[in-house]
């Protein structure tokens, strides 16, 4: 590699078995250009960085000069000969007149990003290679501590660190393009019945509260135990799953033009106790019956019906607990590219594992994973979450934002945080003793007030209003509904 080498962009070196890919011409050519150019370092930056580069002295060449480039100092042979006087590396080359031949070399400036682009993924599939080899190499050392399991775990996530480096799609757009792609969400909600952007939970006001589940949003979805965050998730997902059409958008593509495919991460029940739940609301038999098996014949009927109207819903449930982030995302981008996917509901967000040690950190790279999921697959995600003690030792058990557990991270990334709230759960566990009927009375009253009720308070909405919505809530059932309101209760509506 004394002489600068022919270029060839298109000309991948692999000369021997144990060679990584690797094209020196690309490296050269774009050295060349930025040594000649420096405002082309601009238009690679956000590419490629200086351990993509195959050589070492081309690395320590490129990182001199990013470096002076983003001082506004000039990076040329001339400038970089006296930083790299002593460089060994760059002596068995020829030293500075290396440098110049370089530049000289430089043939044009219109391919360089496709050069860069060349640099990085050739750098990819060297770390692929080394990634490979690692799995081999711990695969073939058999190890009481070090599990099959686990090793799997491992590769995925840093198949996933791997796969989240490097991403050049992003970055500025013009104005011209963000104002139509606004104008083309405004305009779906405009000609779809209700006005809602996203898709609709099948919960009325709700709808109108949130204008649906929107793509790319986080929403958490937190509450107490026994609040019924659970049933709302698996509530939603049915609602979803069930008005599912597909056909051709507005912009051209085919996908769901109502409901959507759903995919719920449950790491807390089995697939088969969540089924449950959603055929206890779709066949309104109570779930304590399902589990029993205390079905009347008309009952069980219905139950078996409900099931075999279910079979076609594009609702998909993984089980797998403690999952880790990496392999959630994994498995939800393979669900979108095999059958499709409109939402993601995960329960709960604090069951899911990270890499961090802390746990304050673990919980944030576990949020801020939900989100670039969220935004990847440009899908609305729901992650359930739990609240701290907190809130018992209230007068008032609403829940707030602080009362998220870990909540910093939680709070900064979602776009969406509501509480589900059920003041009645609290009530009935308020009752007076018998003799004192003056208490009993008014206790009586209260829970026939707050019998069937439930609250979702949204503390947050990035693009919306925040405040309460009143739902229905059939225990039985575990189904939340639309709230009749007494107009509309006298005007003989009915939900």
């Amino acid at each position: 590699m004394n002489e600068i080498a022919a270029i060839n962009p298109t000309g991948v070196e692999i000369q021997a078995e144990d060679t990584m890919p690797h094209s020196i011409e690309a490296e050269q050519q774009l050295l060349g250009a930025i040594l000649t150019n420096n405002d082309i370092y601009d238009r690679v930056a956000s590419i490629i960085r200086p351990q993509h580069f195959y050589d070492p002295v081309h690395a320590r060449i490129y990182e001199i000069a990013a470096a002076r480039i983003a001082k506004n100092n000039l990076a040329s042979p001339v400038t970089l000969k006296a930083f790299m006087e002593d460089d060994e590396g760059l002596q068995e080359l020829g030293g500075a007149a290396y440098l110049v031949r370089l530049a000289g070399a430089a043939v044009s400036a219109f391919a360089v990003r496709d050069y860069a682009q060349m640099i990085y993924d050739l750098a990819v599939r060297r770390d692929l290679i080394g990634l490979g080899r690692d799995i081999a190499a711990k695969a073939a050392r058999v190890d009481v501590s070090n599990e099959p399991r686990e090793q799997i775990v491992e590769a995925e996530q840093q198949l996933y660190k791997l796969a989240e480096q490097g991403q050049t799609d992003s970055g500025f757009q013009s104005f011209l393009k963000a104002v139509t792609d606004a104008v083309n969400v405004a305009n779906a909600a405009y000609q779809r019945e209700g006005g809602l952007a996203g898709v609709s939970t099948g919960l009325v006001d709700m709808d109108k509260k949130l204008g649906g589940l929107h793509p790319s949003d986080l929403l958490i979805l937190a509450g107490r135990p026994s609040m019924g965050k659970t049933s709302l998730a698996t509530n939603i997902a049915f609602n979803v799953a069930k008005a599912y059409k597909r056909g051709t958008k507005p912009d051209g593509s085919e996908g769901a033009i109502d409901g959507g495919v759903v995919g719920f991460f449950s790491l807390e029940m089995s697939a088969e106790q969540l089924a449950g739940r959603i055929l206890a609301e779709a066949s309104e038999v109570s779930s304590h019956k399902i589990r029993q098996g205390d079905m009347d014949e008309v009952e069980f009927r219905r139950f078996v019906e409900a099931a075999k109207a279910l079979e076609a819903c594009p609702l998909y449930i993984d089980d797998t607990a403690a999952i880790p982030i990496a392999q959630l995302a994994a498995r939800a981008r393979r669900l979108k590219r095999t059958h499709g996917l409109d939402l993601l509901i995960v329960d709960y967000l604090q069951l899911v594992r990270g890499t961090a040690e802390n746990r304050v950190q673990e919980i944030g790279e576990i949020s801020m994973g939900l989100k670039a999921i969220a935004k990847e697959l440009n899908i609305p995600v729901i992650a359930l979450s739990q609240l701290s003690r907190q809130v018992e030792n209230r007068d008032d058990k609403r829940p707030q934002l602080s009362d998220l557990r870990e909540s910093g991270t939680i709070e900064q990334d979602a776009d969406v945080v509501m509480f589900v709230f059920r003041e009645e759960y609290y009530k009935e566990r308020e009752k007076p003793g018998d003799h004192e009927l003056d208490k009993i009375a008014e206790w009586q009253e209260a829970m026939s007030r707050l019998h069937a009720k439930a609250e979702v308070i949204i503390g947050k909405q990035r693009h919306g209003p925040i405040g309460t919505v009143e739902l229905s809530f059939e225990a039985q059932f575990t189904r939340f509904g639309n709230l009749a309101k007494s107009w509309q209760q006298d005007d003989g509506v009915s939900f």
